[in-house]
Formats: structure tokens, sequence, C-alpha cells
């Protein structure tokens, strides 16, 4: 009976959960507890280090662009820089932040005159402590890099006529002005007083340009340029490389000596070119035509008539003369029989037939001072450098950066006539009958309706400019800038080709075209940031009776294949290809306008819509190329 008690009493109880729970809780408190205080002090820790890593970076950030001593000779970071380290670092990491203790920071130069940091703090355990966790000590690095990544920066820079010009002119009141103010003649310098890089023949030349009002574009122009470079100058690291270049353009560019320096073959007549001739629209000699006129004089011997007569010969200009003289022992003269000397004057002009010439141009490129075969006289001419592109397709409004003509790859590589550069000649140019014919044309003599392109006039009136010669990429100083900029021939005249500048431009930043060793990185560094700064003063302005970088567009018609209608359409459409094109290679677009708003084909050709500026004051222009200069420049953490 007993047993049966007990037995039951115990079934119930197995049976009975009441107090269960309590129990189970009891033994979970510990676990539990360990779990809360591992999620809340591991995420205390993150916040805390990632509150640290900021305030580290903050500090170095504020060390380095305090630096001032930059120099690799001096290891130990100087009391400004330190100090300000220290305050940026305090402010943003507070004593008792998140209970945690006092941060320590330490910032330091490094070896190549930058500035590290390491920071610590001790994070006291909450939950974690009732386990004896011991307070926890994070610590992290910094480093900060305050300097610019290797940049080249290719100005394009538009020196046409209306840069002489007012900011503030409108389009009217600029070419009254340059049609009105005539031009002024000065003599090209030499390469150590321009900065130039230029052919043999071209210091010592005579120039046009139109005089520059007091403040003009191209004053305001050249101030910008300078405080661009001190605004660059002011973010450079000791252990960073800007290099800079120049293209001066109107309706052609000055590159004849930096295409000579990559490779004389590159261009047609240069050594290793097997083309020695380029055609232009010019004029050979066809014969002379004679004309006579005869003179009787008196004489009294048969050897004094005999001394009148001499054998042909030709003056200076290209005249020649011959005279006879026929002894009459006996004629009539001023009443009476006497002896006479009739002298006859034969007088040979040349006969000119104008047409397309190929003329031999070998002599003319290596710098030597040729004989201008279209003059009859001993007349010579010298290359200024200036070029005419290489081939390309006429009348095309539309192009594939994947597929470009000859004259807008900036990355070919010149291999035959078709894909060389041609030297402009405008001594032997002529157009004739004032562009009125486009056959061939037969003239006595240097008849005025056939202007010779390369007389005063044309020059005068920027219907063929040849300016400053382009200035390959290279890293120069603040005096080399200021030479290049404020030299005699950075001057003002011809018409304004956007596409002829910015071919160039692109052509001497392309890392695989023919300046490809001017663009390279540095030893043991990454390729280099490329930056293109367009500047202009006007929208296209292209003319068919303008020789430059594609010939006489009226007879040549390399670019509207003769739909002269449509002619800026046709040189926008290349503008846009090539802005295109430098994009698609990586190269930073920034256009900037003076004088004018900023036209819809310059906002398109920037790399974005914030990179197309705009000005119509000269103090305007060097706040934004100052502006392009400090978003080129950039501050960044390294470690």
């Amino acid at each position: 009976m007993q047993r049966s008690r007990t037995s039951g009493f115990l079934m119930r109880l197995s049976r009975d959960r009441a107090g269960n729970t309590l129990a189970i809780m009891a033994a979970m408190v510990l676990p539990l507890i360990a779990f809360a205080g591992c999620a809340v002090d591991i995420t205390r820790m993150y916040v805390v280090k990632s509150r640290l890593q900021q305030a580290c970076d903050a500090g170095v950030l504020a060390g380095r662009r305090t630096m001032t001593d930059s120099s690799l000779a001096n290891t130990t970071l100087d009391t400004n820089a330190s100090t300000q380290a220290q305050a940026f670092f305090k402010n943003n990491f507070t004593t008792g932040w998140f209970g945690t203790g006092t941060p320590t920071f330490t910032p330091r130069k490094t070896s190549d005159a930058q500035v590290a940091g390491t920071a610590s703090v001790v994070v006291p355990m909450t939950l974690m402590t009732i386990f004896g966790k011991p307070s926890a000590t994070l610590n992290v690095t910094c480093q900060a890099n305050y300097d610019i990544a290797d940049t080249d920066i290719l100005f394009v820079l538009d020196t046409t006529g209306s840069m002489a010009c007012l900011p503030s002119d409108s389009s009217s009141t600029c070419t009254n002005y340059v049609n009105a103010a005539g031009t002024t003649a000065y003599t090209r310098p030499s390469d150590s007083a321009s900065g130039n890089d230029s052919v043999p023949g071209y210091a010592g030349t005579t120039g046009y340009y139109v005089p520059e009002k007091s403040g003009s574009r191209i004053a305001a122009l050249r101030t910008a340029v300078l405080n661009f470079y001190d605004t660059m100058k002011a973010n450079v690291d000791v252990s960073t490389h800007v290099r800079y270049g120049f293209v001066t353009y109107t309706s052609t560019v000055n590159a004849g000596e930096a295409i000579m320096n990559m490779s004389p073959s590159y261009m047609v007549g240069g050594a290793g070119n097997s083309t020695t001739s380029w055609t232009y629209q010019s004029r050979v000699q066809d014969g002379e035509a004679p004309s006579t006129s005869t003179t009787t004089v008196r004489v009294n011997s048969r050897s004094e008539c005999e001394s009148y007569a001499s054998s042909k010969s030709y003056n200076s200009a290209g005249i020649g003369t011959s005279v006879t003289a026929t002894y009459n022992p006996r004629a009539w003269y001023n009443l009476s029989f006497v002896p006479t000397c009739d002298v006859t004057t034969t007088t040979f002009t040349p006969r000119w037939v104008y047409k397309p010439v190929s003329l031999p141009v070998t002599g003319f490129v290596a710098g030597a001072a040729v004989r201008d075969p279209t003059k009859a006289g001993n007349v010579t001419s010298t290359w200024l450098g200036c070029v005419e592109e290489r081939n390309t397709s006429p009348g095309v409004m539309s192009f594939s950066t994947s597929s470009l003509p000859e004259d807008l790859d900036p990355e070919l590589l010149p291999s035959s006539v078709s894909t060389s550069w041609r030297p402009m000649w405008p001594e032997v140019t002529y157009a004739r009958n004032n562009y009125g014919s486009t056959g061939e044309v037969t003239e006595v003599g240097d008849a005025g309706n056939h202007p010779n392109l390369g007389g005063e006039s044309r020059s005068r009136s920027g219907f063929v400019s040849c300016g400053k010669p382009v200035r390959r990429l290279a890293e120069m100083s603040r005096d080399q800038v200021s030479t290049y900029v404020n030299a005699s021939d950075f001057r003002a005249i011809g018409g304004t080709y956007h596409d002829t500048g910015m071919i160039w431009g692109t052509r001497m930043l392309s890392p695989k075209g023919i300046f490809a060793k001017d663009t390279q990185a540095w030893t043991g560094r990454q390729e280099p940031n490329r930056v293109i700064v367009f500047l202009t003063d006007g929208d296209m302005s292209p003319n068919t009776q303008v020789y430059g970088l594609y010939g006489m567009e009226h007879y040549d018609r390399r670019v509207t294949g003769g739909d002269f209608s449509s002619i800026t359409t046709y040189h926008n459409a290349r503008f846009l290809a090539e802005c295109s094109k430098a994009k698609a290679m990586n190269i930073d677009v920034w256009t900037v306008a003076i004088g004018l708003a900023a036209t819809s084909e310059l906002q398109s050709c920037a790399t974005t819509t914030a990179q197309s500026l705009s000005t119509t004051d000269g103090n305007g222009l060097a706040t934004a190329f100052s502006t392009i200069a400090k978003q080129i420049a950039s501050l960044r953490i390294t470690q």
C-alpha cells in the first residue's frame, strides 16, 4: 500500500511542469548577458573606431594643408602643422565620448613630405565587465597627401584678331575696331626671347597684329594663364609632376618644328619621307611676252650708235630687256641730213599660267632660304613653321570617334603622303582672278587681280596668319610660362577656326600619337591626368578665301567638298568630333568663352556642363582659370 502511494507520487511529480520556466531562465541569465554584452560592446567599439579614424584623417589632412615646410631634407613635422593636426583631431574626437578615455594622436612627417598619424583610445567594457573582460585599446593609422595627381595641361588659346578687343565689347563694336584699327608690324623673336621651339626661318621675319586695346581680351588671357599656374603651384607637392603645353590657333597652327622634332619623316619633304613635293594653288611661267619701242637719236659715228646696244638682261623683278642699234649714215633729222641711230628696246615680261602646281619642298622644310619658283627674279622665302593638315573626308557633318578621317585621328602615326603634314607656303600661293576662277588662267606680268597670298596685304588682313609656334608638353617654371604668353609674337590676328585648335590640342595630349613620349607616365607612377583648357572669344568664322590648315577652301575644298553655304556647319562638326574623341581618350575638357556667353558647341565640347565657363570681364577670366585649377587640384586620403 505504501509502495503504491510512493509510486503514484513520483508519477504525479514527473508529470507536474509547474516552475520549469523559472529554472530554465535562471540557467540562461548568464549566457544572455554575455550575448547582449558582446553585441553592445562590439557595436560601441565599431562606432568608436570609426569616429577615431575620421578624427585621425581630419588631423592629418589639416596638418598637410597647413604644412609650412614640405622639403624632403627636414623629416620633422613643423610646429604649425602639428598644432593644426592636433586641433582638428580633438575637434572630431572629444575625451569621454561613448565613455572612452583620453585619446592620443601622434602626427608625423613622412619621408616623401606627407603627413601620417596614429591614434588610440581606451574603450571600457560595459556588460562584459561581469565576465572580467578588460577595457579595449583601439588603434588606427592615417595618412594624407595634399597634392594633385601627375597632370598634363594643354592650353588651346584663340589668338585671332578679335582678341585685341575689350572683354565687354559687343560683336559689332569689336568687328568695327578690328577693321578700322589696321595692323602693326613686329619682328618675330628668337626662341630664347619667346619660349618657342620654332623652325630656323622663323626668327627675324616680319609679322603683323591688331593693336590691343588697353585691357584687351588677350591681355586678360596672359594674366589668367599665370593665375592658373600660381593656383596649381600652390597645390603641388614636391613629389608631384605637372606639365604644360600651348597651342595658339587661328586658321592654322605653327606646329612645324614640333612635328620635325618628333621625326622629319612626318612632313612632306622631310628627311625619310618619300614624298618631296606638294601641290599649291600657284602659277608657272609659260614663256615671255615681248614688247618693243624704238627711239631715233643723232650720233657722230657707227661706233657711237653701236654703244647703245646691249644683250638681254633681267632686273630684280624678273623683267628682261635687250637693246639693238641700227646705224644710218645719212638720215633726215631735225630738218637736215645727219648720221642717226635707231635704238630699239625689247622688253620681255613673264607670261604666267595660274593653276595647281606641284612644287619641291625638301629645302623649304629643312629651313633653307629657297628660291621662290613663282617669282621671275631671284626672290627667296623661308618656312615659318605653319602647316597644312593631312587628308580628311570632305563634305561630312557626322563623325564616329571609332572611325575618324586621318586628320581627326590624334593617335594615327604618319606612314604615307595622305597621313603626313605639309608645309604652308603662302609666297607661292595665288588667288586667280580674285577667287573668280577655278580653272587655269594665263596672264602677262604680275596683274593685281591674281593676288599673291604671301604678300603683305593678305597678311595684314588676316587671310593668311602664321602665329606663335606651339609649345610641347614639359614641366615649366613660372618664368617660362610668362615668357611664352608675354612674348612679342603672342599676338592677335586672323580668323577663328575652333576645329584647328582642338585637333592639335588633342593630338599633343594623345598618349598614342606622335607626341606620345611627351605625355608618358613618369617611371614608377600612374598615367597622368590629361586636361585641355580651351579658350575662345568668338563663334566659328571660316572663310573660303582664307589660306590655312586646309589650303584655300575656294579651290581645294577639303572640308566642304564645294558646299560653301554650309562651311561653318562643316567646321563645327569637325570641332565637336574632336571634342568627343578627346573625351573618349579620358582627356578632361574645359571650355572658356570671353566676351560672349558659352555657345552650344562650347558647352557640348566640355566634359560636363559645369566645365563650360564664360565671362565678359577680364578679371572674370582670371577667376575662371583659377576655378579650373582648383578643380584639377585635389586633397586625397591615401591610407
